[in-house]
């Protein structure tokens, strides 16, 4: 057995498992006043004696809890992030983008799942202001003014990422729902397509509205009617997409194009397009909300309306980042623009086509 193995025996065992610093303190034969300085890289300690300590923390494998700390110092370096279904690509790479402003700051992100349920949401928050986070980055539900007026009792720093809390003048970071579902509608409309569906996510939210209005402002704007049949709200997951898809295509006049208002329930629409052996563009053009990282793996490659999901989770943590050093400043909105990709799915895939398809849905709009 080392020396070091010796000390740190002699000091009985680890407190949940990890090493303290006054276990490195006593390791070094120095204060735990000390250990702190040269862990901080300040200076008034002398070479020998850092050495020592540095050696200590080596041999110990000694990491600081920087969350004790910060706590001791009376600041709060912890963030929460809420989202409704990390099985949705979208939600991870907002995530993504929140923890690489945020950690280059300082903070530390506990994530939170609340599955879409009112209920985990609300567990989460509970969590969240018990661990005394300076603020929140949060995917909200669809719920009362009431419920999400109890932020303002906490004191704690908002921003909505995507959808629109109701009833809270919050920092909101969204996408251009509206534009985006309107230029995919009025490029199908623009190559001759007439019978178009929507498979849309649950009702109350923002941003189902928003994509709906799109929806029906392109068909409107084209002097194209809608059957209601062809407007189906479903839950934003992929089973929710295939029986919606399932219930188009036992129309006695199927669609000839569907316009699907996430990434699940696209999956869930073309699984149940390929069950039932109808040929895509042939039969059923499809486009889809939310580019995927094998969208052009499927066949034929799936033409998307492209949100910035990385930057929306940048944009929320930059908008945190400021309310945190002007709590009082007015709330803002930032609104980031989509992009229509157009692949093989939509039956239009020649890129030189793109921008001439975009013109002729401007026409439509005028």
């Amino acid at each position: 057995m080392n020396d070091d193995q010796t000390a740190a025996g002699a000091m009985g065992p680890r407190q949940n498992g990890a090493v303290t610093i006054k276990q490195v303190a006593a390791a070094s034969g120095v204060s735990t006043a000390t250990v702190s300085r040269v862990m901080a890289g300040l200076r008034g300690v002398r070479k020998q004696v850092r050495e020592r300590v540095l050696e200590a923390v080596r041999s110990l494998d000694y990491h600081p809890n920087r969350l004790a700390r910060d706590l001791r110092a009376g600041l709060r370096k912890v963030v929460g992030v809420i989202v409704p279904d990390l099985q949705n690509p979208f939600f991870p790479a907002v995530v993504h983008g929140v923890e690489e402003v945020l950690s280059g700051a300082g903070y530390t992100l506990i994530l939170g799942h609340s599955g879409g349920m009112r209920q985990d949401e609300d567990s989460q928050m509970a969590a969240l202001r018990g661990e005394g986070a300076a603020g929140l980055i949060l995917v909200p539900d669809d719920r009362s003014d009431a419920s999400y007026r109890a932020f303002r009792t906490w004191e704690l720093p908002v921003v909505a990422v995507d959808r629109a809390p109701k009833g809270l003048q919050v920092d909101l970071v969204s996408t251009s729902n509206r534009e985006g579902v309107r230029e995919a509608v009025n490029h199908l409309l623009s190559h001759g397509y007439r019978e178009i569906a929507f498979i849309n996510g649950p009702e109350g939210l923002s941003v189902t509205r928003e994509r709906l209005e799109g929806f029906l402002e392109a068909l409107k704007q084209a002097d194209v009617g809608c059957r209601a049949a062809c407007v189906i709200h479903s839950d934003f997951r992929q089973g929710g997409g295939r029986a919606a898809m399932n219930r188009l295509l036992d129309l006695a006049k199927p669609p000839r194009a569907v316009v699907s208002a996430n990434n699940l329930m696209t999956l869930g629409a073309l699984q149940a397009i390929h069950e039932r052996g109808v040929g895509i563009p042939e039969e059923v053009a499809i486009v889809g909300f939310d580019d995927m990282p094998w969208a052009t793996s499927l066949r034929p490659p799936l033409t998307v309306v492209m949100q910035p999901a990385e930057d929306m989770g940048r944009t929320a943590a930059q908008l945190l980042l400021e309310r945190l050093k002007d709590p009082r400043r007015v709330a803002r909105q930032v609104i980031l623009p989509t992009r229509l990709i157009v692949r093989a799915s939509c039956g239009v895939h020649s890129p030189a086509r793109v921008e001439p398809a975009r013109e002729a849905g401007e026409r439509l709009k005028q």
